[in-house]
């Protein structure tokens, strides 16, 4: 099976980093037009349309004991991460939101550690006071390093790692049965129709006021349809044949990508930003190496 090869993980993992790097630049152009509600809810909505056939085909699949972790998949690892993803994207730029998204690994352990009983190790306490203490500098420096200008957008990512975490774990622990096909597929059934309701309570006059709104769109389509439909394909594919803790190391990556995408729209990175990635990468870093060393020495 090629999904057990670790280079094929590494090549899935750099795919994956690059098409969650790019997302927060089309989230930014997609709120052109629409509000950070709307943006989320037809993210949502447009990559469960592109899922439904396969959820269709894999309906037959879904055990009564799998809607639970099914529902946690959904909504906690995909639902409310967009719509805080989206609101924070309002008030911070695009390559600080790829910086803290380098949190999930350190959430992934922590909830792993507490709630399913993963090794516990002091070197892997030390990257996970590295992470947060990288975190933290990044949420104070919002405009400038001081306690009097702590930006709380920032904490909407922040949240949003952690769903992610909680959702990693859980299929890990609990749908390891299931493909990433039809996790993901069966998951966006769910969650689908609850943004369709929430969008049809908005209104879109302010949307038809921008004449370039059919432009904001297509960026969300390809948010939707690549950045989360074909990407949580990739991702809950991966966590069946690693580590959660190593599937979630994706996010190691992603400032990268990140960042160079604020470059090129303009925005601004400070050295105090790049300071406070390094202790979150050393940190996160450092965690997945002792998992990956053990993961190695059993194998």
């Amino acid at each position: 099976m090629i999904w057990g090869k670790r280079w094929f993980q590494f090549t899935i993992l750099m795919i994956l980093a690059f098409i969650w790097g790019s997302s927060f630049i089309l989230m930014k152009i997609g709120m052109k037009s629409f509000s950070s509600d709307q943006a989320a809810a037809l993210r949502i909505l447009m990559a469960s349309l592109a899922l439904m056939p396969m959820a269709i085909k894999h309906i037959g699949k879904l055990q009564r004991k799998d809607l639970k972790s099914i529902f946690v998949a959904g909504f906690i690892g995909s639902f409310f991460p967009a719509f805080l993803f989206m609101k924070a994207e309002t008030r911070i730029d695009s390559s600080l939101a790829g910086m803290l998204n380098s949190l999930t690994p350190v959430f992934t352990l922590l909830i792993g550690l507490f709630f399913h009983r993963t090794t516990f190790k002091w070197m892997q306490v030390i990257g996970l006071l590295l992470g947060l203490a990288g975190a933290t500098g990044l949420i104070l420096a919002g405009d400038g390093f001081h306690l009097g200008t702590v930006n709380s957008y920032a904490l909407f990512i922040v949240l949003a790692t952690c769903f992610y975490a909680i959702s990693i774990n859980q299929i890990k622990s609990k749908l390891s049965h299931l493909t990433g096909v039809q996790v993901t597929s069966l998951s966006f059934m769910f969650i689908g129709p609850v943004a369709l309701v929430y969008l049809l309570t908005t209104s879109f006059a302010p949307v038809a006021a921008n004449p370039a709104w059919p432009l904001h769109l297509l960026a969300l389509a390809a948010l939707a349809i690549v950045g989360t439909a074909l990407a949580m394909l990739l991702m809950n594919s991966l966590i069946r044949y690693s580590s959660a803790v190593a599937a979630s190391s994706v996010t190691y990556i992603i400032p990268i990508f990140a960042i160079m995408w604020g470059l090129i729209y303009g925005e601004r990175i400070i050295l105090l930003h790049l300071i406070c990635m390094g202790f979150i990468l050393a940190g996160v870093y450092i965690i997945n190496w002792k998992r990956s060393k053990k993961i190695i020495a059993t194998e």
